[in-house]
């Protein structure tokens, strides 16, 4: 039985890519269901696959992020990891469903927790935004800011593997808008690698992620997908077009995680790859720790 896969939300599950791919269950907010009745549903999983493992972007609420906790504490489970990242609403979601393609494979749990850090350097998230007056989570220069409440001013902006932005201007041309360029002036540097493209519309028509950036990155297939409800939130504004690149095949995602180097932890002894556990969160023995600070 394939270890489960959840989410804190409903609009982090993406349509599958094959028959094969198993669905992903939802946590919902506490708010929104008791605590006895999600302790029944992740015993339930716990029951039906044997472990869990939870995507928590980093941006839920406080009391989400406790929720789990207190779940994984009451039930006194070692089998459910709480996998944290810093992904945007799209990437976090096609984050998801390659690590519910993988779920099927020939992985130990503790290997599928682990490679979510690294599927995510794989992911290049980003979108076009209305304004970036508002955008806390990726570095804008002052000017950018500034610019961002001009009426009429687009930016494209990536949030990962590593945060770029530029200003797009009218008939495609661009100026550089301050966190870091890419060369060209109204180019962001895209994945050397095939992948294909997901995008989701806000409330910002433009075709820029289709017309510019697709063929730019050399991308494969492009598909759309709704709008994930935290994305307007997380990037500042509802004038948006999300996007992500990602690998999409199976088999370039198992050999992948497979080339890395397999370690035992320590700690809770399940399997892992990188430098820390991705159940118990205890880092790989031996690894550099940081140097102390003097006084």
């Amino acid at each position: 039985m394939p270890t489960a896969i959840a989410v804190t939300s409903a609009d982090l599950v993406l349509p599958p890519t094959d028959p094969q791919t198993p669905p992903a269950a939802v946590l919902p907010a506490p708010d929104t269901r008791p605590l006895d009745a999600t302790l029944a549903d992740v015993r339930r999983l716990l029951d039906q696959h044997g472990h869990l493992v939870v995507v928590c972007p980093d941006s839920v609420p406080p009391a989400t992020a406790r929720r789990l906790h207190s779940v994984r504490s009451l039930l006194e489970s070692d089998r459910i990891a709480i996998v944290r990242t810093g992904l945007p609403p799209l990437g976090t979601a096609v984050l998801v469903r390659q690590l519910r393609q993988l779920s099927v494979c020939d992985f130990s749990p503790g290997v599928l927790a682990a490679a979510a850090r690294l599927l995510a350097h794989y992911v290049y998230a980003g979108a076009v935004l209305g304004s970036v007056a508002r955008l806390d989570h990726v570095p804008v220069g002052l000017t950018s800011h500034v610019k961002g409440w001009l009426p009429g001013a687009h930016f494209a902006v990536l949030a990962g593997p590593a945060p770029q932005l530029v200003r797009i201007g009218s008939g495609g041309t661009g100026s550089s808008g301050g966190s870091r360029s890419s060369g060209g002036s109204d180019a962001l540097t895209g994945p050397e690698f095939t992948t294909d493209l997901v995008l989701a519309r806000g409330q910002l028509a433009t075709d820029w992620p289709t017309t510019v950036l697709a063929p730019g990155w050399r991308v494969r297939a492009v598909q759309e997908a709704a709008l994930p409800e935290s994305s307007p939130g997380w990037w500042g504004t509802g004038k948006l077009v999300e996007f992500a690149a990602y690998l999409p095949d199976l088999p370039v995602l198992h050999q992948l995680v497979s080339s890395v180097r397999r370690e035992t932890c320590h700690w809770c002894r399940m399997e892992l790859i990188g430098d820390r556990c991705g159940f118990c969160g205890a880092p790989l023995a031996g690894a550099a720790e940081p140097a102390a600070t003097p006084g």
